[in-house]
């Protein structure tokens, strides 16, 4: 009985120090989003975001923050969160 204690004593801690080092994701209540579809990449779609900002790098970031991406992979089908200052139309 001991033994099965602290099992599930060791499991507990367990799954919360995995969810503490989790990153955190911002609401994405009310942001705008896009449809990723075949041939899209984070910059395309930032570009077209922000045609007159002339490097969509920071568009990019801002995408990959507000995702929680960890690198600019995307796949179709995929719902993207975006900046709303950067909303299409």
């Amino acid at each position: 009985m001991a033994l099965l204690s602290l099992g599930g004593f060791w499991l507990g801690t367990r799954a919360v120090s995995q969810a503490s080092a989790a990153p955190a994701v911002p609401s994405h209540a009310g942001l705008p989003w896009v449809t990723v579809h075949e041939g899209d990449t984070l910059w395309t779609i930032a570009d077209a975001m922000a045609p007159d900002e002339g490097d969509p790098g920071a568009v990019v970031t801002e995408i990959k923050r507000l995702n929680g991406l960890p690198s600019s992979l995307i796949r179709p089908g995929s719902r993207l969160y975006v900046p709303s200052a950067h909303a299409l139309p």
